[in-house]
Formats: C-alpha cells, sequence, structure tokens
C-alpha cells in the first residue's frame, strides 16, 4: 500500500496538521526542513500557507514538496514520547 496525504491544515508557523491514507494524522513542524535554494521561498510563513495537495502530498507553488514518508517519519520522530 502507497502512504499518501489525504488532508493537510496549517497550524502556525511551519507547522501542519496532517491526516494520511494509513489513518494515523499529526501534527508536523517543518522549519527544520527547509535547506535548499528549492525551500527559500518556504521560510516566510505566508508563502509557506499557500501549500497545496498535489500527487498524494503537500506542495507549494514554486515546485517544493515533500514525500508522504518523509513527512510521515518527520511525524513520528516529533511526537512526544
Amino acid at each position: 500500500m502507497f502512504l499518501h496525504v489525504v488532508e493537510a491544515k496549517h497550524v502556525e508557523g511551519h507547522r501542519v496538521h496532517v491526516r494520511f491514507s494509513d489513518g494515523t494524522a499529526r501534527e508536523i513542524d517543518l522549519s527544520e526542513s527547509l535547506a535548499g535554494p528549492i525551500s527559500e521561498p518556504l521560510r516566510d510563513v505566508e508563502y509557506f500557507r499557500r501549500f497545496s495537495m498535489e500527487g498524494h502530498t503537500l506542495a507549494w507553488p514554486n515546485g517544493a514538496d515533500f514525500a508522504p514518508e518523509y513527512l510521515q517519519d518527520l511525524a513520528r520522530s516529533q511526537a512526544p514520547a
């Protein structure tokens, strides 16, 4: 089974609440994942908020996106113990 993002909502800053096709839902802080030239526009929170759902994941107008598997791994690593 392929993992997909089925719903996403901006929370604040660089935090997004994401629901995955396997039924899990988590809040993710992407602030530490915004490295490199493609991510530079996303560092501006107003631009970051402009994500949409494309190809079963989050995507931005400049072509930046994150694989659903990466998002879920990040969510798990950020979950409180």
